[in-house]
Order: structure tokens, then sequence, then C-alpha cells
């Protein structure tokens, strides 16, 4: 649905080829989202600050391949401005999430865009939006992870490089998808060094813009500089009911031991599937709240390592 917004013009001129494309395969475009002045690092300090604690999440990558570990934090009495300088000599990502809710100036911006999406993809019918930004380190990498909703980023400063692979099954197994749904695992799952044979690799640059068909998995690698990325997330009818499926495939796993199930997001057994889902999380069974619940470190930005123990 069209809205109202002081931001126009987000995504950078025409793109008459994106419709076919989008949610399908990796599509790429120009956007303007830094003109908005939100994402200068002076704003990202306030918007850091602001951030309620449940909705930011901090995370170190230590050690080298393949003896790393991860380790999860807090930002503690650093300011926003201590933060970012902290990040840009470490080894962590930040990320703000869903700042559309409790920083409604962000709100607009989401809407802008997504209006324009729909003028671009007119089959794209949205719900459930939401926005989130994320700051890491030079050098830093996210592990090979996949989503669970439809899924862009918009790089704001910065150079990364992302590795998108084949949502198949021979690189995400139904089981580990089903993890992440039942959040009974975080977003990252199992791989094999065979896979970068079959990567498509995508350098992102300041004012790039990437998309990718659901469930691919994927894994990120920072140049050397910091990196500022807006995330944007959305929902579909056919993104809902394929999560109303593989939910409710990892349900019927667990309480009837089947493993033979169908991940067609179409037919009569979505909506058996789509209750059981619903019967699971009203009996309580999913976990609430973060997946992490334990944290290492705390953000130090007089440290060598930007982070200091927990105690």
């Amino acid at each position: 649905m069209a809205t109202s917004s002081i931001h126009t013009n987000l995504i950078a001129g025409s793109q008459p080829r994106v419709a076919p494309l989008f949610g399908v395969e990796v599509v790429r475009f120009r956007h303007r989202l830094a003109s908005t002045g939100l994402f200068t690092r002076d704003a990202l300090a306030r918007l850091i600050e602001a951030c309620p604690t449940e909705h930011l999440g901090i995370r170190a990558i230590v050690g080298e391949a393949p003896d790393v570990a991860r380790l999860e934090g807090i930002l503690g009495n650093a300011t926003g401005t201590e933060a970012i300088a902290a990040i840009e000599k470490g080894k962590i990502w930040m990320n703000i999430r869903r700042i559309m809710e409790w920083a409604p100036q962000y709100r607009s911006v989401l809407d802008s865009v997504f209006d324009e999406l729909a003028e671009l993809v007119p089959q794209l019918k949205t719900f459930k939006r939401s926005m989130g930004v994320l700051i890491s380190s030079p050098g830093a990498w996210v592990p090979y992870h996949a989503d669970i909703q439809g899924q862009s980023l918009w790089q704001i400063e910065g150079e990364k490089s992302i590795s998108i692979f084949p949502s198949s099954s021979e690189f995400i197994s139904p089981e580990s998808l089903e993890r992440i749904l039942l959040r009974e695992a975080d977003e990252d799952i199992p791989y094999e060094h065979w896979f970068s044979n079959y990567a498509t690799k995508i350098e992102l640059r300041s004012g790039d813009m990437i998309a990718w068909p659901l469930y691919a998995p994927h894994r990120v690698d920072n140049h050397d500089c910091l990196n500022i990325s807006v995330t944007m997330e959305y929902w579909t009818d056919e993104i809902w009911k394929s999560y109303a499926v593989r939910y409710g495939n990892g349900v019927l796993r667990r309480t009837l031991g089947l493993r033979r199930l169908s991940t067609e997001a179409h037919g009569f057994h979505v909506y058996p599937k789509a209750t059981s889902a619903a019967l699971w999380k009203w009996l309580g069974r999913q976990t609430k709240g973060d997946v992490i619940t334990e944290r290492q470190f705390r953000i130090d930005a007089a440290s060598t390592t930007s982070r200091s123990q927990i105690f």
C-alpha cells in the first residue's frame, strides 16, 4: 500500500528488468539512502544510544579459520561514538534491529523504499517490513548462514564481498532450515569447502543494493574498512506459505518422526502444516526472546581488541 513520505527517488535510475527477476535471481541496483542524512556516523551514534537492549546484537569473531570462536557482547557504558570507534579497530559486528519501531524517523525511509519497489516490481505485495543497520569492522566476516524472510542489503559506507549460494537442499538441508525457523538455532548453517565452486560473488560498494532468492545461503567478507549497511526484510503471501510448510515439517519431524516431507508452498498440505506450526507456538514449544542468552564481552574503545571480558 502506498504511503506518503518526505523521501523520494531513493532507488537510483530505472530498472526495467527487475520485475521478473526480483525474488527469483540475485538482483542489484544503486540507491540514495545516504541522501536522507539518517545513516551518517553521527546519526548512527545517536541511534545506538537510543536502541533498546533487545534490539542490539553485538558479535565478535576471534581466531583464524578453522579455529575460530564466536563471542556475543553488550554495549556496556560505551557511547554510540565510542562503539563505532571500537568497531572500526576491532573484529566486531553490530546489528541494530527493527529501527523503524523505536526510531520513527526511519519508518518513512522504509515505506518510501517499498513504495518505489512496488512500482518496479508490481507483483511484490509485502507486509511485516523491517529495517536494521549493520556496523562492522574492517576485515570482519559473517559465516555461512540463511535468512527466513525476504531480504536485501543496502551498502552505505565501505566495501564488502558477498557470496550467495543456491538454495537447494545440497547447500541448506531442510533440517538446518527448520532448526532456524523453530528458533532452536541462530542463522548459521553447516558449510562444505566445495560449496565455493557454486557461489555467486558480488562486490558491494557505497550506494549498491543487492537482493537474493528466499533461503539462499550466503556469507559476507568485509574489505579493509569500516562497513555500514542497511538491511530490509519483508514477507509476502508466498514467503508466509513457505514458512508455514517448513515450520510445520519441523513440528511433524519432532512429534511424529516423519521424514519424507514436501516443501512445496502450494496445495492443501499448506494449511494443516500452518495449523501445526501455530499449535506448536501456542503450546510454548518455540524459544522466546533471543536465541543467544550468554554474553562474553562488552564494547571497550580503550582496549586493543575493542572489547573487555564480562566477569
